[in-house]
């Protein structure tokens, strides 16, 4: 059917207003992008500048504080990060502390992962009296942020010898661990909602023939819910591998046994030597941070994306 030249008009109008309004919002997608991006190409072009004074002594990133882009680039700050040496008699201590925050991300993914899991799964296929009100009071405790029970914890864990402890401190990983895998289970609400996705006709037949929860759980739950395992355990192990706060709190003054934030903050502020380029020292430290975390998003992208938008929808 022909339009008359009223409707091709009108359809014009709102073409020409739809493409500008994709317009604009890519233009300021593009803003934002920019912007988030700056802070962190300055932290790696830090890593990667090298100035020398003229009588060729290295003075890392100082000289050139005051331009974005290095007149000269180089990894001398990796090859100084990874022989750096907190105090006298801590040599290598970038590697232990990369160590540490390895260990405790490793053990808190594989507690917090089983732990968020199997609530969600209690939650989403198991019917009991309390359960509406248990979700309506984990929803109003994931309201406050996890710093604000830092206190409470400290002293829990410090009369339990798991906190800043002179006498052991690698009792202090112990402590930290906890700390972070404790309240993991109240963040099943994303794995909830995948497992709603899941069919009850499953979990009767399985319980039909004789199967425990556990069982049902482990064995035709699990296998169908890659997605979201992968998702959960990505936020699991992010969660340490980024935290400070509780770190800083709970390790102690033995830099043996720091996580890599507090190592680098302490390098910043703490250090009891003096060395004019640690700031470039410090980008490379937090750009050796990040690339682990960056390569597995990359990877597991898009099991990611599934994880969270499994569920959104249900029909």
């Amino acid at each position: 059917m022909m339009q008359s030249p009223l409707q091709q008009k009108k359809f014009r109008s709102q073409r020409a207003a739809e493409n500008t309004g994709k317009s604009i919002a890519y233009v300021l997608l593009t803003i934002l992008s920019i912007i988030w991006i700056i802070p962190i190409a300055w932290i790696v072009l830090n890593a990667l500048r090298v100035e020398y004074q003229p009588d060729g002594t290295y003075i890392g990133g100082v000289a050139g504080l005051g331009t974005f882009f290095p007149t000269r680039i180089g990894f001398d700050n990796f090859e100084r990060l990874w022989n750096y040496a907190y105090a006298s008699g801590k040599e290598h201590s970038f590697l232990k502390w990369m160590g540490n925050t390895l260990l405790i991300a490793v053990f808190c993914c594989v507690i917090s992962t089983f732990l968020i899991l199997s609530v969600a799964y209690c939650m989403s296929k198991l019917k009991f009296k309390l359960r509406k009100p248990f979700m309506n009071i984990t929803m109003i405790l994931g309201l406050f942020p996890g710093f604000m029970s830092m206190i409470a914890i400290y002293f829990i864990l410090k009369s339990f010898g798991l906190c800043a402890n002179p006498d052991a401190p690698h009792l202090s990983i112990i402590g930290l661990i906890l700390a972070y895998s404790a309240g993991s289970g109240l963040g099943f609400q994303v794995a909830k909602g995948f497992f709603d996705v899941l069919p009850n006709s499953l979990v009767e037949s399985a319980k039909l023939d004789g199967c425990s929860n556990f069982k049902i759980f482990w064995k035709i739950i699990l296998p169908l819910s890659k997605p979201i395992i992968i998702y959960t355990a990505l936020m699991s192990f992010t969660g340490p591998w980024m935290d400070f706060i509780f770190a800083k709190v709970i390790l102690g003054n033995n830099s043996d046994y720091w996580t890599v934030s507090v190592g680098l903050y302490n390098m910043m502020y703490g250090s009891t030597t003096v060395d004019t380029s640690v700031f470039t020292i410090f980008c490379a430290g937090c750009t050796c941070v990040g690339i682990p975390i960056v390569t597995l998003f990359m990877c597991l992208q898009r099991y990611y994306v599934e994880g969270v938008t499994a569920g959104a929808v249900k029909g």
